[in-house]
């Protein structure tokens, strides 16, 4: 046998599928509500600053939870994690399907942040150490083409959904799925978990949940407070110092929460930068687009979800093959093939008009998430391959709590962009309208203006965008293949395991 294959247990695929469906069913969850967020605007009756927050409070408690992650992978078994992370997400589902007023749905939406967050760092660690590290691309690839079906089915069943019932069905559709998902974990994951002699240290839980959290709040915050609002800046400052404290505390401790010395390897640190840009700019076309298309231009959420779909299909399509180039040229090629595609077509996305055609919209669409398929899993997973496996859980932790982050910086910076170019383009063309148009319909004229500015508030937004991408596309020319000759010829499971993976499932 040889020294890799002595040294990568064979890959345990019940538990790896089991895994897999609980992360599918919570990425549904998520591409079902984008669609339905203009309905549930006007069902509840609060605006765009407000139904962000579903979004954004989702990567708060991301955000909050998910440092812990990496100390909880090592603590406990793979079994009762889960059992954990879906439990939280059923009851979330369940409540956010019964919510007749926002703050309860906010609140549903929250608990299922607080299961997700457990499970995407856990799966992204158990398939680190089931496949040796010259198939890890591919191996990826295929878990990125089911989990990428989500967002390809997710928008179409949305609209079918919402056409014919309330934004609620939804959570109802899901809950049945959630609790099926359950009990397959309770009855069929039966895997080992070694002893472990470590507890979590309660101040830097408290200094990582102040840290990010307050980050994090006061981003989603400033789309509808504005920046100058004390409830912004302080609470910004306020996770500044709570985080710079965390750090300085963890880089003292022996075993830390989180571990920020990842951040020497070289290409960890520059695919967690490049993954971070890239979500910023991500996070507009998910927001924006839906807006744009349901609310300016009338088109139905069931037409709306079919427009998105074939992206999503190609970014699912595409995704095994990049996982395959990956393995073969590595991640740069890649990447800026990608980027490069992102970057145009994000542009292409800023000279929306009121006449722009349906066709037109649904390919260029299926353009940008073609060049998104080639950068994500690439890069974050080029970036994990330089960490020691011990790293594994700390990598996976960090990885993930920087992508919620920077999703709601991005969501909030450009929803702040967006709602301010609306505001200031609504009050000059007040101000022509009532010297040129005395005798038009002054409600007729008002919906006109508002749509008009809203049109251009978010094409400013796609426009700024454009330069966050542009930021991610400079950065790709420095990715480098390292890490592989080096890590084949060391152990890859650390004499203290994150996961004994021993399972009948």
């Amino acid at each position: 046998m040889s020294q890799s294959g002595k040294e990568t247990p064979r890959p345990k695929y019940g538990i790896l599928a089991i895994l897999i469906v609980g992360a599918f069913i919570a990425f549904l969850n998520n591409t079902l509500l984008n669609i339905a967020l203009p309905s549930i605007m006007a069902d509840l009756q609060i605006e765009t600053a407000t139904v962000q927050w579903l979004t954004t409070g989702f990567m708060l408690v991301n955000g909050i939870m998910i440092p812990a992650t990496a100390f909880l992978i090592e603590k406990y078994s793979v079994r009762r994690l889960f059992l954990v992370a879906i439990g939280l997400f059923t009851l979330g589902t369940v409540i956010a399907g019964m919510a007749q007023i926002f703050p309860v749905l906010l609140g549903g939406r929250m608990l299922q942040a607080s299961g997700s967050a457990i499970m995407m760092p856990l799966l992204m660690n158990v398939m680190l150490i089931s496949f040796p590290i010259e198939k890890r691309g591919a191996a990826m690839g295929v878990f990125g083409l089911i989990l990428m079906a989500a967002p390809a089915i997710g928008p179409t069943l949305s609209g079918w959904i919402i056409e014919h019932y309330d934004w609620r069905m939804l959570f109802h559709f899901v809950t049945p799925i959630a609790i099926s998902i359950f009990l397959l974990g309770f009855f069929l994951l039966k895997d080992k978990k070694e002893k472990v002699n470590i507890r979590l240290d309660l101040f830097s839980l408290i200094l990582s949940s102040a840290g990010f959290g307050g980050i994090l709040y006061g981003f989603s915050s400033a789309g509808n407070k504005g920046w100058d609002s004390p409830q912004v800046y302080l609470t910004m400052g306020i996770g500044v110092i709570s985080l710079t404290t965390f750090i300085i505390r963890q880089s003292k401790q022996e075993r830390p929460m989180l571990n920020f010395t990842i951040f020497k390897y070289p290409m960890f640190a520059l695919s967690s930068s490049i993954t971070m840009v890239v979500n910023m700019a991500m996070f507009s076309g998910m927001l924006l687009l839906p807006i744009y298309v349901q609310t300016i231009r009338g088109i139905s959420p069931l037409d709306a979800g079919l427009m998105m779909l074939p992206g999503a299909l190609v970014m699912a399509f595409m995704s095994p093959i990049t996982g395959r180039l990956f393995d073969k040229i590595g991640g740069r090629i890649l990447a800026t093939t990608g980027l490069a595609i992102t970057v145009v077509t994000t542009y292409l996305f800023s000279t929306l008009s009121m006449e722009t055609t349906y066709n037109y919209i649904m390919i260029l669409h299926a353009v940008r998430m073609f060049g998104m398929s080639m950068v994500m899993m690439p890069v974050s997973t080029n970036g994990l391959n330089q960490l020691p496996a011990r790293f594994y859980p700390h990598g996976t932790a960090m990885n993930n709590t920087l992508n919620q982050v920077a999703g709601a910086i991005g969501t909030a910076l450009l929803v702040t962009i967006m709602s301010n170019r609306t505001e200031s383009v609504a009050a000059d063309l007040g101000k022509e309208a009532a010297a040129g148009n005395a005798g038009v319909d002054p409600a007729t004229l008002q919906q006109q203006i508002a749509m008009q500015a809203m049109l251009e508030g978010i094409n400013f937004a796609f426009f700024i965008a454009t330069f966050i991408a542009g930021l991610a596309f400079v950065l790709a020319f420095f990715i480098k293949r390292t890490g592989r000759e080096k890590e084949v010829k060391q152990p890859i499971v650390p004499e203290s395991k994150p996961v004994d993976l021993v399972t009948n499932a």
